[in-house]
């Protein structure tokens, strides 16, 4: 379990290096985009950004800032698969892992997602941008950390003591 809080702090250390940037992201799938000739649809998915980055990015900056997305989604995805087989879960546990595996899957498509308070990645966006181009994509990353954030704080309070119950009744006299 120590191994996996210090898994998600790790992911969002670079996270909030990475929101830091936001503006140079947006900017990087505008520039993908129209060099890709699709301006019109929205940025649905991790491997559409995939796809952008190897097909139609020339630009070293953004190059850098797509790859610092895919690999944060990657981390998320290495993580989530940690998540199951950690500890077995109850069907809550087992819930909140798969709302992140699917969230995670390279071809879901992220279009009605959007983060909610306290995260404000959408609200940086203008109101034409939140709507339809970008909201999920920048909503992606803090909804699977605060689904992961969850896991752990269920986990702690509900299944562990259980866990540690039962080793300690093994080895009562």
């Amino acid at each position: 379990m120590d191994e996996v809080v210090e898994t998600l702090r790790k992911i969002e250390e670079n996270y909030k290096l990475f929101q830091q940037q936001q503006f140079s992201f947006i900017r990087a799938l505008e520039h993908t985009r129209e060099e890709a000739h699709d301006s019109v649809r929205p940025v649905s998915s991790i491997v559409q950004v995939q796809c952008y980055k190897d097909h139609h990015c020339y630009n070293a900056t953004d190059r850098r800032i797509l790859n610092m997305f895919i690999s944060i989604c990657n981390d998320l995805r290495n993580l989530c698969q940690k998540l199951g087989t950690v500890h077995p879960g109850d069907s809550v546990s087992n819930g909140l892992v798969e709302k992140c595996k699917v969230l995670l899957n390279d071809s879901n498509d992220l279009t009605a997602i959007r983060a909610t308070y306290p995260h404000g990645v959408v609200n940086y966006l203008s109101l034409e941008e939140a709507r339809n181009r970008y909201g999920g994509v920048v909503s992606l990353i803090p909804i699977v950390i605060d689904t992961m954030r969850e896991w752990i704080t269920y986990m702690k309070r509900h299944l562990l003591p259980k866990l540690q119950d039962r080793e300690f009744q093994k080895y009562k006299y």
